[in-house]
């Protein structure tokens, strides 16, 4: 150990004190992420607001930390929430529990379940970090009926899930679904609340 060994150890101090500050000013400003940053997750819907999921647990499974908790439920022609014989009647995320890693969306068969941008999930109460599927689905967007509703972009599920991203696009079916669901006032087919 040399005389000057302590002076060394202060070379990274000298040499950051005199560069610029960088301060964030960051609840005013918010960072933007990446694209493909996993952030918080989202139960998706169909272009007429029937859901994505059909309760099928594979998310829960293969969740690594346990955080997911989903229960499934039997559709009826009376009550339909999915297109499917079933939906996830219980669907909750501990977000207490949830690393991120994605491998939940990797396990999804029908893309409902993605992850979004939204990164502030800090919270000081406990309870509210464990969302449930009314905090998980996604917005309805002008168009889209609330659950339960008949299927209304063909007879079947392969309709929704084969042909439905072309359904949806097709303009006889827009007009279609837009004469069945009554619209907001003020809402403009097409735009996002």
């Amino acid at each position: 150990m040399g005389m000057f060994d302590g002076l060394a150890g202060f070379g990274v101090t000298f040499s950051t004190m005199f560069r610029k500050v960088v301060t964030e000013d960051y609840p005013r400003v918010k960072k933007v992420t990446a694209p493909r940053y996993h952030g918080r997750h989202q139960l998706n819907r169909h272009p007429d607001g029937l859901e994505k999921c059909v309760g099928c647990e594979l998310c829960a499974w293969a969740c690594p930390a346990d955080a997911i908790y989903v229960e499934g439920g039997d559709n009826t022609d009376e009550e339909r929430y999915s297109p499917g014989e079933r939906y996830g009647a219980i669907y909750q995320i501990n977000y207490l529990r949830c690393i991120g890693c994605g491998l939940c969306i990797e396990a999804c068969p029908t893309r409902s379940l993605t992850m979004t941008n939204e990164y502030e999930l800090a919270d000081d109460d406990r309870q509210d970090l464990i969302y449930d599927k009314e905090r998980l689905l996604a917005p309805l967007l002008p168009g889209m009926e609330q659950p339960p509703h008949p299927m209304r972009l063909g007879e079947d599920e392969q309709d929704y899930y084969v042909q439905g991203p072309e359904m949806a696009r097709r303009p006889d079916v827009q007009d279609q679904v837009r004469e069945e669901i009554p619209m907001t006032p003020g809402a403009v087919p097409g735009e996002a609340r």
